[in-house]
């Protein structure tokens, strides 16, 4: 029996006030029915008007296999409208429909700026000691004469805001309303408050902290006010009565303010609370505000007011610590045993007056809290007591840590029940798992998991303790793959694309910004090969994850633009040789004062990438039927390609430079031109792994590509020598070292638990993390056959010392899945396929392709040969000859 599980809109996970007129809706069918694939599908849909009245219902029936992102059939919803969706499906000819899904709604948010009746309101500036401005309170009282139906408030700020109602907060986001190029992009929140507002007095508030908007931002002491110097709030509640009768309280001049309690609230530096300068009941009716200070008007924003694509940063997990101790030092330390992004809450009493410090760090040193890699971040949270009990935790900042020192704490030392660490990130539903018999290799999935949440957090950052925290292009470029499949990516990251569209074209005349929001000054604005190719290599990988094709019509002038405008071409079309690239960022032989300084040829690196993004404007254009562009674009990437051997691949093969990175470019990007350069390539990478000991030897660029190259050319075997390694440079190092995320140097810490004495030493960056779309794909053996997994491949290849791998991923159309165990020469894989799916089955040791249609399928390779293991390295005539460095395995 099938079902349909309720519709979903787009690729929200809530589709309240969303800002697209017509939304396409998704569905996902669930039944164990074997090679089930839709025929047909009715939606009945109800529109309401903007104050709940029904309108009209319409079913509409459509001969198609297609059930997510389907094309609206209505004529688009205007601001504050809704519908009610239902769906059902009929499979093969001849059979019965489903029963209709439960009904979902969608609700449109205010798509003009005619919708908005309110101004922007600002709070007099006031300035902390350490320069920031100090957070503000707004209020506004209001009276609702008659019963109130629905209520909703529109909501944004200059600064990152918490709303009131009735002294209630009102939903549950924190750092709304995120970071956006606020120059061209303002997101705004659309909360149901009904339940909030009754007849009678009532209480609009907001607590508005500087947030990224004037907030110290970037390196090397940073920028102050880049986006404003005020902050300020635009509210609207919009009330329906029960008798449909509407009524607008919205931010005006005659609102109040005053100063928060928050003596200090930076993103970087941290947060001060002082509770005895709390104004008890500041957000209710009985409240007197005659003492405040009246707002100022400002303009209505400049920048697009936007529903946000993505979800909303959440707290979404409570950690408890694991230990507390003393340092040699005697300072008191507290351990969560696991880096993450979030803050700390405590439950304290103590004397009025007394001051407790909350130091926060990845790592120790010595023993002591590791505050050097913070560089210009104090990561420093302050709480001031009032003489009694009081559960504190900030609101306007966060920390990367897992250490916190806690100084002055009153009566002693804290238990371990007055701790606890809040988890943080943009809340995109997980869709992907993978384990497997090495336990090693579960720490290092897990640590790319929390790796990506701490620093997904409103924005693909680098990292998201330091002095930095930016949007840095190259990191999500070679990321995204893992990223789109351990979670629901497309939301967060095409707003984000949106974004770096608009700085490079508006701006930066065709360069994509190595970070987006682009807030560096223009010397570091120079086109990077890697970095700036993300526009399009990004919207390439969430089509194929997702397979919406609207990404890559958004995205296509940006694509554009920076291939026609942007590149720093010479004059035959390669990369002006003349150029900066940062190329193989953080090689591991790079020494740690210079992270750029790497093995491989930086314009190798940025030619070699040339072609490939080239080559995906081609597909791109005839994907969106732009035959001319297609085939425009591909034959300048042969031009190019042609260019780049005679450049640096001789006849034979070799490459100038040879090494992991180049050869895995080479071969990841089809440059070689003959099956014989290709297979001389595959034996020169074995010989550079071998002679290595199976090190890692790659950076930021070469580290995606170098397990899928041996892969490629039937070296998997070398490719998990090279995953299980454990000795410094390689990805379990680091796990020998105690870490929990990835880190962003392969050695962060030294041996001895020394940190590089680099000053850019994360212990938390998801780049080196991009490993795990070869585990997926490989190891776990599941991928997108076609782009939005309407077809799987299923090609598990086990290797090494693995003996079992479990990988799922909830896919547009369900649950995708493969286990594979091998026991005695036997190996089993079981497979599944979703409903309206198929796949195609690819086992060790045979060329064979089988088809599958949806279900469970069982298949088994008897006599299967792992090959030789372990795989030896080559003789180092420097070394012992004999020397294993397998480290036992």
């Amino acid at each position: 029996m099938v079902q349909v599980l309720p519709v979903t809109f787009e690729h929200h996970r809530d589709a309240l006030g969303i800002g697209q007129s017509a939304p396409r809706p998704s569905w996902k069918t669930t039944g164990d029915e074997k090679d089930w694939t839709q025929s047909s599908y009715e939606l009945k849909i109800t529109i309401h008007g903007p104050h709940a009245k029904e309108e009209k219902s319409e079913t509409f029936k459509v001969k198609s296999s297609e059930s997510v992102l389907v094309p609206w059939p209505c004529s688009p919803l205007k601001s504050r409208e809704s519908a009610t969706v239902q769906v059902r499906v009929t499979g093969a000819k001849g059979s019965d429909p489903s029963e209709w899904s439960v009904p979902s709604t969608v609700e449109i948010g205010l798509l003009g700026k005619d919708d908005w009746k309110s101004q922007v309101i600002a709070a007099p500036r006031t300035l902390s000691a350490s320069n920031s401005l100090q957070p503000a309170l707004f209020r506004k009282d209001f009276h609702l004469s008659k019963k109130v139906q629905s209520a909703r408030l529109y909501i944004t700020a200059y600064g990152i805001y918490e709303a009131f109602i009735n002294g209630t907060k009102v939903g549950d986001h924190v750092l709304a309303p995120g970071w956006t190029s606020y120059k061209y992009h303002l997101n705004y929140q659309t909360f149901d408050v009904t339940d909030l507002v009754k007849k009678g007095d009532n209480v609009i508030g907001a607590e508005v902290g500087e947030g990224w908007f004037s907030g110290r931002l970037g390196f090397n002491g940073g920028w102050r006010c880049i986006y404003g110097d005020k902050l300020a709030v635009l509210a609207q509640l919009e009330i329906t009565y029960d008798d449909s009768q509407a009524e607008t309280i919205g931010s005006d001049k005659t609102w109040k303010t005053t100063h928060s309690a928050i003596q200090a609230a930076e993103l970087y530096d941290g947060e001060s609370y002082d509770e005895r300068s709390e104004i008890l009941g500041w957000s209710t009716p009985s409240f007197k505000d005659d003492s405040w200070s009246a707002v100022s008007e400002l303009n209505f924003p400049t920048p697009k007011l936007q529903a946000p694509e993505g979800p909303p940063v959440r707290k979404v997990e409570t950690v408890k610590p694991k230990s507390i101790f003393k340092t040699p030092a005697g300072k008191t330390v507290v351990d969560f045993g696991q880096n993450l992004v979030g803050w700390l809450r405590v439950h304290v009493s103590g004397p009025s007056g007394h001051t407790i410090t909350f130091t926060h760090t990845e790592v120790l040193e010595h023993g002591e809290i590791a505050t050097r890699p913070l560089r210009d971040c104090k990561a420093k949270d302050t709480l001031t007591l009032a003489g009694k009990s009081i559960t504190w935790e900030p609101k306007f900042t966060f920390h990367g840590f897992r250490y916190v020192q806690i100084d002055n704490w009153p009566l002693g030392d804290p238990t371990l029940s007055d701790l606890e660490a809040i988890v943080i990130h943009t809340d995109m539903q997980r869709t992907g798992w993978f384990e497997c018999s090495e336990p090693m290799v579960n720490q290092l999935h897990q640590n790319i998991c929390w790796g990506m949440k701490g620093n997904f957090v409103s924005i693909p950052t680098d990292c998201p303790q330091r002095d930095e925290r930016l949007g840095w292009t190259g990191d999500i470029q070679i990321f995204s793959p893992t990223a789109n499949f351990l979670y629901d990516t497309f939301g967060m990251l095409s707003g984000w694309m949106k974004d770096l569209a608009v700085e490079q074209i508006k701006e930066l005349n065709g360069v994509v910004g190595v970070v987006v929001p682009d807030i560096l000054p223009r010397q570091y604005t120079k086109p990077q090969a890697a970095w700036s190719d993300a526009a399009i290599i990004t919207p390439w990988d969430l089509y194929t994850a997702f397979g919406d094709r609207q990404i890559l019509k958004d995205q296509l002038e940006s694509m554009k633009e920076w291939l026609e405008k942007g590149v720093a071409r010479q004059e035959n079309g390669l990369w002006d040789p003349d150029g900066t690239q940062l190329g193989d960022w953080l090689d591991p032989d790079a020494p740690p004062d210079d992270a750029g300084k790497a093995k491989t040829d930086p314009h190798l690196v940025a030619n070699a990438y040339l072609v490939h993004v080239t080559d995906l404007m081609s597909k791109i254009c005839k994907i969106l039927g732009l035959g001319d562009g297609a085939e425009h674009y591909g034959s300048e990437a042969a031009r190019l390609k042609k260019l780049f051997q005679e450049e640096y691949v001789t006849p034979n093969g070799r490459l100038a430079p040879d090494t992991m990175t180049s050869i895995s470019l080479a071969i990841s990007f089809n440059l070689y031109s003959t099956p014989s350069q290709l297979l001389s390539a595959a034996s020169r990478l074995s010989k550079i792994v071998r002679f290595s000991t199976f090190k890692i030897g790659t950076g930021f660029v070469g580290t995606p590509l170098i397990l899928p190259s041996l892969t490629q050319t039937s070296q998997s075997q070398l490719a998990y020598r090279m995953l299980l390694g454990t000795k410094c440079p390689s990805w379990l190092y680091p796990i020998t070292m105690g870490a929990t995320t990835m880190w962003e140097r392969w050695d962060s810490m030294l041996p001895d638990g020394s940190i590089n004495p680099g000053s850019m030493t994360s212990f938390n960056h998801y780049a080196l993390g991009s490993v795990g779309a070869w585990l997926h794909g490989t190891v776990g053996g599941i991928s997108p056959k076609e782009p939005g997994w309407k077809v799987i491949r299923f090609e598990p290849i086990p290797g090494g010392t693995v003996k079992w791998a479990k990988c799922r991923h909830e896919s547009p159309y369900g649950e995708v899945k493969c286990e594979w165990k091998l026991e005695g020469g036997r190996l089993q894989v079981v497979v599944q396929v979703p409903l309206n799916c198929t796949g195609e089955v690819k086992l060790p040791e045979t060329d064979e392709v089988q088809k599958v249609g949806s279900g469970v399928h069982e298949f088994v390779v008897e006599g299967h040969d792992a090959g030789d293991w372990p795989p030896k390295p080559l003789a180092n005539p420097f070394t012992d000859p004999e020397k294993d460095e397998f480290e036992g395995k």
